[in-house]
């Protein structure tokens, strides 16, 4: 997967991620704006995992999603 293969799913989801907020509260499924949430944060995660490993010589393709409890409880 290229970073910009991860950016343009990046896009989509919070495209869907505004569609569903101004669809209004009622329409709202929140498990949904959860998934997005997680899989948003496991996106840009895999990114940065992506861009530090080309910055020190190491290959980018090595690079693997974590589970979003990971992800989630990450202090950067």
């Amino acid at each position: 997967m290229s970073d910009k293969t991860i950016l343009e799913h990046i896009t989509e989801l919070v495209h869907e991620e505004q569609r569903l907020r101004n669809e209004g509260t009622k329409a709202v499924d929140p498990t949904r704006m959860r998934a997005i949430e997680e899989e948003l944060d496991q996106c840009w995660d895999l990114l940065r995992q992506r861009r530090a490993r080309r910055e020190f010589g190491e290959d980018p393709e090595q690079a693997e999603v974590r589970d979003p409890r990971t992800v989630e409880n990450y202090r950067g």
